[in-house]
């Protein structure tokens, strides 16, 4: 493995691939495993530090030094490497797009506006729905939809002027 620092912090890789990581946190530091929802885990010691969110990352804490167990630990490396010469992957789950209901009106009533929503890609038309959603006010809704309505109908997505 080849030894990088990203985030902040050591990474060590495996023919340009994340495999593991190390982390200081207050009460702990932590070996990462960037495709650890794939190991055995047979001694249960990894953990999914955040649950919901992280789908493939799995960690292994100690609080002393007297917890590592190198042998054990080596063991798992070992796995992480033979997971990322094996080629396992972990696909992203699709987004699905929620259209508000404030929005879905005014699509339904101007068909080239619907038309111009459908023809934007999936994370364009997701972008414009939240922004939407976000807005807690009925005057709010309706000044983001002003702002909105020109960039939909000419192809543009709300953060297009941030992109590279």
């Amino acid at each position: 493995m080849v030894e990088t620092t990203k985030w902040g912090g050591p990474v060590y890789t495996y023919n340009g691939k994340n495999v593991m990581g190390l982390a200081g946190f207050t009460n702990h530091i932590a070996v990462w495993f960037f495709k650890g929802v794939f190991l055995k885990d047979e001694a249960k010691v990894l953990v999914n530090a955040n649950e919901g969110t992280t789908k493939g990352l799995r960690q292994w804490r100690f609080t002393t030094i007297s917890e590592i167990d190198e042998r054990l630990l080596l063991r798992y490396i070992n796995e992480a490497i033979a997971i990322e010469e094996a080629g396992f992957t972990i696909a992203p789950a699709k987004k699905e797009t929620i259209i508000p209901d404030f929005l879905q009106l005014r699509l339904e009533a101007d068909a080239t506006l619907r038309n111009a929503f459908d023809a934007l890609a999936p994370y364009k038309q997701r972008e414009f729905c939240e922004y939407i959603m976000e807005a807690k006010q009925e005057k709010t809704k309706h000044s983001r939809f002003d702002k909105i309505k020109i960039l939909i109908i000419e192809g543009k997505g709300l953060n297009d002027n941030y992109r590279k």
